[in-house]
């Protein structure tokens, strides 16, 4: 008890004990090299300057080792950089007593110290302090795994990252690393830096999880399939195997692994899809050298918008944003990006037409990417006359800016709640995709079409402002419950970076008047992905944490559309990007309409303001919501 009372409070040892403990190995292998040299015959050794020889050594050596800084390195951590260290120190001092050596020789035609001698105790001095580096690493490691509880861990993937990754581990010296999994048939049953490979079958994997009583498993693979990464974690998670995974090299701090960087594996790695290839050369094409703007560029989907459109290196960037302080630290964290392309950030409004028109006429964009929208379903079912402002009301404004600046392109990004819409949003996001759908085919017939407006429509964000996945986090860091609106209910998830490419995507192929729906993959079972999200914060659901089914919001679908029934689609040169075919209007119709939202902004009379969008949106049912009664009356009717 009292020895590891002593380890577990024993400190590294000061730098000078260090250099003492080499010395003292240096002198010992100096002497090693005399008795070796002379047969143990102690008057030759005399006769040969055994003292001014162990001494200049001696000398040479501590010079040799404050030059090289060997004895920097922490014992108990011992690697071969250290061992690279220790090398380099033995040759600069075999190096200065050699040139001691030819020196003394020149004046007295005698050596200091026989070169044999050197020899061995070169040889000698390096397996003395190496081994004995390693042997006290070995020692903590040993009494770490016997004072604290060790892990047994799995590291899937026995390629150069898999057996860093064990080096990291066993440096740590808290768990053993039982075994690599692998893919590759020709590595499977070969033995890797002591543990063996077994094959990556998910059939097998049960059992290597249970005959191993294995506590974690490290994902090292850095192209591992979402398919594949589901199975794993929905195993291990199963049979209550924690799962951790290897950040990417360049993510590496200072280019080297530590044990803080193995993260626990996130509901977004799972929730992800697999890459979708897109025509960079295109999209670079179209911004390099163009001034772009970006409204809404300090939400979730703006921000990631302009990190992405800097790589492109276009002429400068607007962002427009009314909030203020995510704008102020958009603006900071690109200065830390080092990006040389001009930026201007205006704290602005879209529905001020005198705002926007002085930014436009000061800049002249020539692409404008507009983000900006209000989309909280229950807060816009409760005020309806902000989601008018600024969804319908602030893209007019802004699309017929852009016909007046004759600005080249107008890419809008729209939601999936604007398929059969049940709430006001998403009518607000249809009638503002009709506006400038419309304004298109009507320059197009008037021969003024200088500006082409393009719509991208997709589903929900991963990790956006207001997503489900941030809210049920805190809620299990607050111990919970979580709140599900309803079991059956699902959603379709995109990441940010991948919804942000394809919008550039689509919006560099647009001629005018698409609304461009993407690939959206599987929907997501909300109860499922709670209940995962919790089991991966190492939780045990109805246990640890409740879920809680509050019912529907106002205005909330169970299940969201990308088309409406009356829609098709038609296909472009990109298998995950399609154009929606879908009912048109006539401008004069839909301006008409929107006029009329104006004049209906300030009224207090909600009902009035949601019948005029259900009149010019027949397929808007309201659901769970207080304007059900107005589809009742319709009926009625």
């Amino acid at each position: 008890m009292i020895i590891n009372k002593y380890i577990r409070t024993l400190k590294i040892l000061p730098r000078w004990i260090i250099i003492v403990i080499d010395l003292s190995f240096i002198v010992a292998s100096s002497i090693i090299g005399y008795l070796l040299r002379f047969n143990f015959s102690f008057p030759s050794i005399i006769s040969h300057h055994f003292w001014l020889g162990v001494f200049v050594n001696l000398l040479c050596a501590f010079f040799s080792i404050v030059v090289t800084n060997s004895y920097r390195g922490i014992i108990r951590y011992t690697g071969l950089q250290d061992g690279a260290r220790i090398f380099s120190m033995l040759v600069l001092n075999l190096a200065l007593v050699c040139s001691i050596n030819l020196i003394y020789y020149y004046n007295f035609q005698l050596n200091v110290v026989p070169y044999s001698v050197i020899c061995i105790s070169f040889l000698a001095s390096f397996l003395f302090l190496f081994n004995y580096r390693i042997l006290v690493k070995y020692f903590f490691s040993f009494y770490k795994r016997r004072i604290f509880k060790t892990s047994n861990i799995l590291i899937y993937g026995a390629g150069q990252t898999g057996i860093i990754t064990k080096h990291v581990i066993d440096s740590a010296g808290t768990s053993k690393v039982v075994g690599f999994l692998e893919n590759d048939a020709n590595k499977v049953g070969k033995v890797l830096d002591g543990s063996k490979i077994f094959t990556a079958n998910p059939e097998l994997l049960e059992d290597l999880l249970i005959n191993f009583n294995v506590d974690e498993l490290i994902i090292t693979v850095k192209n591992l399939s979402v398919e594949k990464k589901n199975e794993l974690v929905d195993l291990c998670l199963k049979n209550q195997v924690r799962v951790r995974a290897v950040p990417p090299v360049e993510k590496w701090v200072k280019g080297e692994l530590s044990l803080n960087q193995i993260k626990e594996i996130h509901i977004e790695d799972l929730l992800g899809r697999e890459a979708i290839k897109l025509d960079n050369i295109n999209v670079e094409k179209e911004i390099r050298g163009k001034r772009i703007c970006i409204t809404g560029a300090a939400g979730s989907i703006g921000s990631e918008l302009v990190r992405q459109v800097t790589q492109y290196n276009p002429e400068l960037i607007i962002l427009i944003d009314q909030a203020e302080s995510p704008l102020y630290e958009l603006e900071q964290e690109i200065k830390r990006m080092d990006v040389r392309v001009p930026i201007f950030p205006y704290l602005a409004d879209i529905t001020n037409r005198e705002r926007v028109y002085f930014i436009f006429e000061e800049h002249h964009p020539e692409i404008v990417f507009h983000a900006a929208a209000y989309k909280h379903v229950p807060v816009m079912e409760s005020n309806p006359s902000e989601a008018v402002m600024c969804n319908i009301l602030g893209t007019k404004t802004l699309a017929d800016l852009c016909v007046d600046f004759k600005i080249r392109k107008f890419v809008m990004i729209s939601t999936d709640k604007a398929v059969n819409p049940t709430n006001v949003m998403g009518c607000s996001k249809r009638i503002a995709e009709i506006y400038v759908q419309s304004l298109n085919n009507h320059l197009s017939l008037i021969g003024k079409n200088t500006t082409l407006f393009v719509t991208t429509r997709f589903g929900n964000v991963l990790g956006s402002n207001g997503s489900v996945i941030p809210m049920f986090k805190k809620q299990i860091e607050n111990g919970g419950p979580i709140t599900v609106t309803h079991p059956e209910i699902t959603r379709y998830f995109m990441t940010i970076p991948e919804a942000c490419q394809l919008v550039l995507e689509a919006g560099s192929m647009g001629r005018g008047g698409e609304i461009f729906i993407f690939d959206m993959g599987k929907s997501v079972k909300i109860y499922d992905l709670a209940r995962k999200m919790i089991l991966l914060s190492g939780l045990e659901p109805g246990r640890d944490i409740d879920i809680v089914f509050t019912g529907l919001r106002e205005g909330e679908k169970l299940y969201e559309e990308l088309l409406n029934n009356s829609e098709n689609t038609l296909e472009t040169h990109h298998n995950k990007i399609m154009i929606a075919q879908v009912q048109e209007y006539s401008y004069q119709e839909i301006d008409r309409y929107v006029e009329l939202f104006n004049d209906l902004i300030n009224d207090r009379n909600e009902l009035k303001m949601v019948a005029l969008m259900k009149e010019l949106v027949p397929e808007f049912k309201s659901n769970y919501s207080r304007y059900e009664i107005l589809d009742k009356e319709s009926k009625s009717i």
